[in-house]
C-alpha cells in the first residue's frame, strides 16, 4: 500500500489505497471509506459527498469548517445556530440532542436535530425550508481552535450514514 501527504494551507490529508485521514486545527481524522472526498472549496476544511438511500431525495455531505484560532464562534454559539438550522411542525426549531464526550483528549460536543433544515445554500435551497433533513453536527476543540463537522441530508440517509459518523468522530486524536 502506497501512502503520501499533501498539506494545503490548514489542512492535511493522508491518503492511501482505502484510508483518508485529515487534519486541522492540531487535531486528526479518519473520513469514512465510503464518503466521496470533495475538491477544496472556501472555508472548508473538507467536504464529503455521501450518496442518499433508495426513496430519499437531496444532497447529503459532510461539511468540515476550521475557520483558524479563535474563528467561528464558541461551541455554544454554534450548538444554538445548528439547532435554529432544523424546524419543526410548529416552524420553531425542533427537538436536538446535545451531548458532549472526550476522545483521546479532545472535547467533543454532538447536536442531533431532524425537520425541516434550513441550512441549505445555494439553487438547491431556493429560499425555503426542506423537510424531511436531519442535522448531525460535532464541535471539536482542537489545541488551535474549534473544527466544525456537519453532516446533513434526507433523514433515511443521513439514519443510514449514523454509525460512519459517529466512528469518524471515534477516530479524532490530537496532532
Amino acid at each position: 500500500m502506497r501512502a503520501f501527504l499533501v498539506s494545503i494551507g490548514v489542512l492535511s490529508l493522508c491518503v492511501s489505497s482505502n484510508v483518508l485521514a485529515q487534519s486541522a486545527a492540531g487535531i486528526r481524522w479518519t473520513a469514512p471509506a465510503a464518503w466521496k472526498v470533495e475538491g477544496p472549496r472556501p472555508m472548508r476544511a473538507a467536504t464529503y459527498t455521501i450518496a442518499v438511500v433508495a426513496g430519499d431525495q437531496g444532497p447529503a455531505e459532510c461539511v468540515v469548517n476550521y475557520f483558524g484560532p479563535g474563528q467561528g464562534g464558541t461551541v455554544e454559539a454554534n450548538v444554538e445556530r445548528w439547532r435554529a438550522q432544523v424546524l419543526g411542525a410548529d416552524g420553531k426549531p425542533a427537538a436536538a440532542k446535545v451531548t458532549s464526550r472526550t476522545v483521546r483528549g479532545v472535547k467533543v460536543t454532538v447536536v442531533d436535530s431532524s425537520g425541516s433544515y434550513t441550512g441549505m445554500g445555494g439553487p438547491m435551497a431556493a429560499g425555503k425550508p426542506v423537510s424531511g433533513y436531519r442535522l448531525l453536527g460535532a464541535i471539536a476543540e482542537g489545541r488551535g481552535g474549534n473544527v466544525f463537522f456537519k453532516l446533513t441530508g434526507p433523514s433515511k440517509t443521513i439514519a443510514a450514514q449514523q454509525a460512519a459518523f459517529d466512528q469518524m468522530l471515534a477516530s479524532i486524536q490530537p496532532e
